[in-house]
């Protein structure tokens, strides 16, 4: 009996434990990691660009989308699509490149990436794995004759949300790689981190007040930056 008992125990904790399993499996299916739902109305809604019209997507992280929340006037009467989301690492955005980028037939496409793979949003990152999505990203916009434009990761010395983990001299080393990058594959390289950079390697108050997310102030030194870029790449 008492034998009977215990392995109808086992039996009754395996079962549970195989459903348990059973049920995280199927969450993490359901989940929308690189949110691809977050543009798919604004995306199906998106008319085809006109003939002559110098389409522009920007691909990036909150910084991007906090472009167009701060200074909307910047984009507004330009054929700008703004496609960032606040907190996505490079993976994310490689997986949704397509959708948010490729299937809107812009000219241009201008990638701002990488701190929040440094930061370790969605687990740890070598900065060759960022290198390799950035890449990634880039070769799908060039075999589609998009125009690319790869950014520098902005400065930070210290990430609010995960403090201690001293990004200041990955920054600097990714931004290195992804210039030699731009240099071998012709891309153009905007580099925001040596206009916006403080004697830290960080960014000051006067540009962020949590010194990683741009203030209406910040975005006005990357914008002049930004605009001359995109020229260069409409008449490459």
């Amino acid at each position: 009996m008492k034998i009977t008992t215990l392995f109808m125990k086992k039996i009754k904790l395996l079962m549970i434990a195989m459903l348990t399993a059973l049920g995280f499996t199927n969450s993490v299916k359901a989940q929308d990691w690189p949110n691809l739902a977050q543009f798919q109305e604004a995306n199906a809604a998106l008319e085809a660009p006109a003939e002559n019209e110098d389409r522009v997507v920007f691909m990036g992280n909150s910084i991007t989308i906090g472009w167009i929340n701060s200074r909307p006037e910047f984009f507004e009467g330009k054929p700008w699509i703004n496609r960032g989301i606040g907190g996505q690492t490079t993976p994310q955005m490689l997986v949704r490149f397509r959708q948010d980028v490729i299937e809107l037939k812009p000219k241009v496409v201008v990638i701002l990436a990488g701190t929040n793979d440094i930061a370790g949003n969605t687990g740890p990152s070598t900065l060759d794995m960022i290198m390799d999505n950035i890449k990634g990203m880039a070769e799908m916009a060039h075999a589609n004759n998009i125009k690319v434009i790869l950014s520098t990761t902005l400065p930070a010395y210290d990430y609010p949300w995960k403090p201690g983990l001293e990004p200041a001299p990955k920054i600097i080393a990714l931004n290195k790689m992804i210039r030699t990058y731009c240099d071998d594959m012709g891309h153009i390289y905007l580099d925001y981190f040596s206009t916006m950079a403080d004697e830290r390697d960080g960014l000051p108050k006067k540009y962020a007040n949590d010194e990683v997310h741009p203030t209406k102030e910040g975005y006005a030194v990357m914008e002049p930056l930004v605009e001359v870029a995109i020229a260069k790449a409409l008449t490459q």
